[in-house]
Order: C-alpha cells, then sequence, then structure tokens
C-alpha cells in the first residue's frame, strides 16, 4: 500500500536545505574580500578613504594624483560628495584640519580651469581647432637687439618678429611664461573688515551671517576660517565650499534672540553684536535679514 504523502515533505526539505545553506554561507564560511576596489567599501569606509585623500592632497598639493584616487570611488559628482562632507564634519565639530583639507581638495577640483587670452594681433586659428597658450620666447643677441617668437594659437606656427639691426654670434634663450592668476592668501597679511551691512532679502528664509574675504587683487579666497561664538557655544565653518556663490564665500545660520561674535581663525577684527535684525518690505511685511561681512587683504 503506497503512502500518499503530498507536496509538503518537498517544501519542507527545500526550506531546511535553504537554511543549512545560509548558515553555512553566513557564519561557517562566510566570503572574504581581498584585494577588492576601492568603490565597493562600504559607506563610513570611503568617508575615510576621502579623508585622507584631501589630506594628502593639502600636504603635496598634488591635485591629479588626488583626482586619479578618487575616481576609485567611482562617485557620481566629487565635488558635491567632498563638498557635503566637509559641511557634515564641520557640523560634527571633532575634526576641523580634516574638513578644511576636504573642503580644499573640493574648491580646487570644483573651480573651473582659467583661460588666457591670445596675444594682441596674433591669429586665432581656424573653426573648430583648439587654441593653445602663446608661451613669449626671446633670444638676447646683444644687449640692444632681440629676436622675438610667439607661438600662434591654434596652430603651434611660431611668428617672428626680428628688428631691422643686430650683431654679435652668441644668444643666449631665455623663456619667459605668462603670468597666472592665484587666490591663495598672501602670507602675512592679514584680512581686514571692508564692510559690515544688513542685507535684506524676503526669499532668505533664514538669517543668516555671510562672510566674503578677498585678497588684494579682489579674488575670492577659499579655505579661510572663520569662527563664531555666542553664550554656551562655539562654531567653525570656512569659506569657499560653496563656490557656486563664490571663493571666498560662506555662511552660518543665526538662531533669533542670541547674539554673535566673530573672528577670522587667522587674527584680526573681532566683529562683536551680531544678531538676527528684521527688515520690512514695501508693503509692511516684516522678515529677518542678514548680516554681510566683507574681509580683504591690504
Amino acid at each position: 500500500m503506497r503512502e500518499n504523502r503530498g507536496p509538503w515533505y518537498l517544501i519542507t526539505g527545500l526550506i531546511l536545505g535553504a537554511a543549512i545553506g545560509l548558515a553555512y554561507a553566513w557564519v561557517f564560511q562566510p566570503v572574504e574580500y581581498t584585494n577588492t576596489t576601492p568603490a565597493s567599501l562600504r559607506a563610513d569606509f570611503k568617508d575615510q578613504y576621502r579623508a585622507l585623500i584631501a589630506s594628502a592632497y593639502l600636504a603635496d598639493g598634488d591635485l591629479v594624483r588626488a583626482r586619479a584616487r578618487l575616481e576609485l570611488l567611482k562617485d557620481d559628482d566629487v565635488y558635491r560628495v567632498l563638498a557635503e562632507q566637509a559641511q557634515h564634519t564641520l557640523a560634527e565639530g571633532n575634526a576641523p584640519q580634516e574638513a578644511r583639507a576636504l573642503g580644499m581638495l573640493a574648491v580646487a577640483l570644483g573651480k573651473p580651469p582659467s583661460t588666457l587670452s591670445a596675444p594682441a594681433g596674433s591669429s586665432s586659428g581656424t573653426p573648430g581647432t583648439t587654441a593653445t597658450t602663446a608661451v613669449s620666447i626671446t633670444l638676447t643677441i646683444t644687449t640692444t637687439s632681440t629676436i622675438t617668437l610667439t607661438t600662434t594659437p591654434g596652430t603651434g606656427t611660431p611668428s617672428p618678429s626680428i628688428p631691422t639691426t643686430h650683431a654679435g654670434p652668441t644668444a643666449t634663450p631665455t623663456i619667459t611664461p605668462l603670468p597666472t592668476r592665484t587666490s591663495t592668501p598672501t602670507p602675512g597679511a592679514p584680512f581686514a573688515l571692508k564692510s559690515e551691512e544688513l542685507s535684506c532679502n524676503s526669499d532668505q528664509v533664514t538669517p543668516l551671517i555671510i562672510v566674503q574675504t578677498y585678497d588684494a587683487a579682489e579674488h575670492g579666497v577659499p579655505g579661510v576660517e572663520v569662527v563664531v561664538n555666542w553664550e554656551g557655544g562655539e562654531n567653525h565653518f570656512f569659506t569657499g565650499l560653496k563656490p557656486e556663490l563664490g571663493l571666498g564665500y560662506a555662511d552660518f545660520s543665526m538662531t533669533p534672540g542670541v547674539v554673535y561674535t566673530l573672528r577670522l581663525a587667522e587674527g584680526g577684527q573681532i566683529i562683536p553684536n551680531l544678531t538676527p535684525t528684521e527688515c520690512e518690505d514695501q508693503d509692511g511685511g516684516r522678515y529677518w535679514g542678514s548680516w554681510l561681512l566683507v574681509f580683504e587683504q591690504p
């Protein structure tokens, strides 16, 4: 006589087999990753990896190597990820130097490349070609006559400019590079408060302390540490973490009823009595204004 057990014993066997297999794979013989790529790291380990890259960049200034290392993480927007991590690190308040390094690297990666215009009178090249930066090469023949070769952008063809008279058999080549602009502060030059004013913008919901730092050439300076104090609290933040608003831009959200004191970490003037102040629109509506502080190097 055959016993009719139905399909239940098969289902029970499958469940037991799956449970035993998962227990073996997860408990007794778990998968061990070796020599894997940084992109497979856990989120917190990726943050540590970015912090190490930023610290190395702050030490050696090698942007090419830092960019290559960050590409191993395969982030969709490297600049955004660095800027957000810098802000989160600042909010935690336990690693200001790490936040500064992340911010500086984010600014370096997010800053658009500078362009130099072609010298007057040079050819701009045919449409569709890529223009190259001109380099002026001067060959000194004597103390009174020179030959100047200028590389024409887009063609690479030197155009000589030769004076009518020259003498002497010996030529000494001198390569003069074109000047480049930098946004780093002059060492030893402290920032001074240029202006302090109440900025009224009805679209701004939260009252802010807005800081803008400029060098002597009126270029925004990133990486400047700003310290804000109030009764029972202190906060540090850096310029340059929002380059879409300017390389020297930084802001801090105020709480109504609280009085703040601001200073730059490098020293200089202390700005006291910063507190949310109301503005009034044309219809009599009232809203919070923001304090705009502009610092400049002499």
